[in-house]
């Protein structure tokens, strides 16, 4: 099993890094707009749900401080 992601930034990247991201425009503006965030702040509620439905879209590891995702 693969690592959870440490970071929201680094769960971003991935998700833009995978081969096939298959994301809609409001995703990928969410998704490059965490990838190159440089503060790296806290997700809202919101967010951090559509964070973690996009991470088990693409079959990534879940978030280390978002819970698992099932």
């Amino acid at each position: 099993m693969t690592d959870p992601f440490t970071s929201s930034r680094d769960a971003a990247r991935a998700i833009l890094a995978h081969p096939a991201p298959n994301l809609t425009r409001r995703s990928g503006q969410f998704v490059g707009g965490l990838a190159y965030d440089r503060d790296d702040e806290p997700l809202t509620e919101k967010q951090l749900r559509w964070l973690v439905d996009l991470l088990k879209k693409h079959d990534l590891p879940a978030l280390a401080d978002g819970g698992p995702h099932e």
